[in-house]
């Protein structure tokens, strides 16, 4: 018979393997040692870290004397599962039922579940007890505070804390680093980043990490150069998929290459993490094909590599392929997300296939038990009233379980704009203008409807509202990788070094744009001015001057690749498709909707954008 300390030792040995342990619980069941210290602990913590939680609480509720080594076992394993909010009723009934104060390692449990619920609420009155506790220079503990002031956006709290520690090691350095980085405090996570002894790969990883969440995507990629520059030795395919994000959010298509090329010498290509980056990655600097070699080259597909992929397909244009994705994922026995249905309504709406979305839509709730967000009820509301069913698009706007909000309206008021329907335009635009918009394309939006309407006093009250909430027109800029060289263009501004090259070129453009029957479109020009003045100011969007350049600096037969902060207006759609024509070059704009492919004098996106 098995002494409680040799079955205790037998059932930690079994964790891990679900049959093992359950094995070991029969055994101990059997031999009458199952109540038995220190067996119920071992067997308890053994079930939590094995994912067996619901067996784990079941265990739990049938030992009749549960003592502070149990509590702390059931909770350590907790706040590392995929539940953390059981920790809660958890530590309620030890409190109460059971009487026992919680000792250091609750608490640092407790921390670790503040933490990854983002209670800053919680996260202050454990830290409170922790204070008053007999406990209170514990550096674990402490450690686990500042990992969870951090997380809960709070990094001068998590300072105080770090600094009363005695004993600091790289992983409570590195959570200070992070949580600096993470809230858009880059220079004291850097500054503290340079005094941190002995920096390792985790250190470095979560500055990078941090500074690409906040969007400081250039600082992160110098930052990795810097890291390679020191010999750091990468056996973790983690930061590279990081740096691999940041290229892709700044569209930086030749740095992503390099990333590429590396993740293959390191030998990381068969990661899934770098796999899904460089989809994400080529997918936003507009090389789908690219894109999709990385793909199905992916060993091992997790639903975000599909949704990943089934995105790209959409924000290109390409509704079939999409939807091709989104069968072959169900074939594959994966579960769609929340994303994935998003991607797929988009795909949906821009290229006007209402009866494909409508199923779509209808299967989220009905086949896989997703009830439908806002950002899905947006896009199905788009594809209603893109493709002309402003009726049933405004019926479900005012039916939907969820406040409209300006994205929403704003979504059918450009459909109304685009099918002449004055009626609903001014009561679509009436509503819109209620809820006091934040975003000034909005406003532009709203403007134009009123004056297309003659209802001046309404754009006289659109302008007010502009000028009380101190609304500006965000600047449109552009960027674009040219052989070696990367330029930003803002509208308006051309560069002294180029300019002289820019004009000239974009001059001959009109000239011959004009003979195909070019009119300018200054609809989307707000300033008060005469109408050659806003030719002009069309003259100078932000990404003629980028196209310009890359035509200008690029080799012939290459593709251009532009990258905007706005959407493109009518008249730079149409100078796009006429500029492809004549210089008889692939042109592709990636713009804050989607991305254009202009070839030909046509457009991938047909119109619908």
């Amino acid at each position: 018979m098995l002494s409680p300390a040799a079955a205790a030792a037998a059932v930690r040995a079994a964790a891990g393997s679900p049959a093992a342990i359950r094995g070991a619980h029969a055994r101990l069941v059997k031999e009458g040692l199952v109540h038995h210290p220190p067996a119920p602990t071992a067997l308890v913590s053994a079930y939590a870290k094995s994912r067996l939680l619901t067996d784990a609480l079941h265990l739990f509720d049938e030992i009749p004397r549960r003592d502070i080594y149990l509590y702390s076992s059931l909770l350590a394993a907790v706040s590392h599962s995929a539940f953390p909010a059981i920790a809660l009723p958890i530590l309620r009934r030890m409190l109460s039922a059971d009487s026992i104060r919680p000792d250091h390692f609750v608490i640092a449990s407790i921390a670790s579940v503040s933490a990854r619920l983002h209670s800053f609420r919680l996260g202050r009155q454990l830290h409170g007890h922790f204070v008053a506790s007999p406990y209170s220079e514990d550096d674990v503990v402490k450690s686990s505070l500042v990992d969870m002031y951090c997380k809960c956006g709070f990094p001068d709290d998590a300072r105080k804390v770090f600094d009363s520690m005695g004993a600091k090691n790289s992983i409570v350095w590195t959570a200070l680093v992070s949580g600096y980085a993470s809230n858009g405090r880059s220079d004291e996570a850097l500054e503290l980043f340079w005094s941190m002894p002995g920096r390792n790969l985790f250190a470095w990883t979560a500055l990078i990490s941090g500074l690409v969440k906040t969007g400081e995507s250039v600082s992160a990629v110098e930052l990795f150069v810097e890291m390679r520059r020191d010999g750091v030795r990468i056996d973790d395919a983690f930061v590279l998929s990081i740096v691999i994000g940041g290229a892709a959010d700044l569209a930086a298509f030749v740095l992503g290459r390099q990333l590429h090329g590396s993740a293959m010498r390191l030998g990381f290509l068969s990661s899934m993490f770098v796999g899904n980056a460089l989809v994400d990655m080529y997918s936003k600097c507009s090389d789908i094909h690219s894109a999709r070699e990385v793909f199905e080259g992916i060993t091992f597909r997790d639903i975000i590599s599909w949704t990943t992929m089934v995105v790209g397909e959409a924000q290109h244009g390409h509704a079939e392929e999409a939807l091709s994705l989104y069968d072959r994922l169900v074939i594959a026995g994966m579960k769609p997300n929340e994303v994935t249905f998003v991607g797929l309504i988009y795909a949906c709406s821009h290229a006007g296939l209402v009866q494909k979305g409508r199923q779509i839509f209808d299967s989220m709730k009905r086949e896989y038990g997703i009830n439908p967000g806002l950002q899905h009820y947006t896009c199905y509301l788009d594809l209603l009233s893109r493709s002309g069913h402003l009726l049933e698009a405004e019926e479900l706007i005012t039916t939907m379980p969820y406040e409209p909000d300006e994205a929403t309206w704003g979504a059918l008021l450009s459909a109304c704009k685009k099918y002449n329907d004055a009626e609903m335009c001014i009561r679509v635009a009436d509503k819109l203008l209620e809820l006091r918009p934040k975003n000034s394309s909005t406003y532009i939006l709203l403007s134009n409807v009123y004056a297309v309407n003659g209802k001046w006093d309404c754009v006289a009250k659109v302008r007010k509202c502009m000028t009380g909430l101190e609304i500006r027109k965000e600047p449109g800029y552009s960027w674009i990788e040219a052989g070696r060289e990367f330029r930003l263009f803002h509208a308006g501004e051309v560069p002294l070094d180029v300019r002289e090259d820019i004009m000239g070129f974009l001059e001959e453009m009109v000239l011959e744009m004009r003979k195909r029957g070019y009119v300018p479109d200054t609809s989307s020009v707000m300033h008060d001015l005469d109408e050659n003045e806003k030719e002009h100011h069309l003259f100078l969007h932000s990404e003629r001057l980028a196209v310009a350049f890359g035509l200008i600096k690029s080799p012939p037969g290459s593709v251009i690749r532009v990258v905007k902060n706005l959407r493109v207006c009518v008249d730079c759609h149409t100078v796009m498709k006429l500029i492809s024509e004549i210089a008889q070059r692939k042109i592709i704009v990636r713009d804050s909707s989607r991305f254009h492919h202009f070839e030909g004098g046509k457009c991938s996106c047909s119109e619908f954008w």
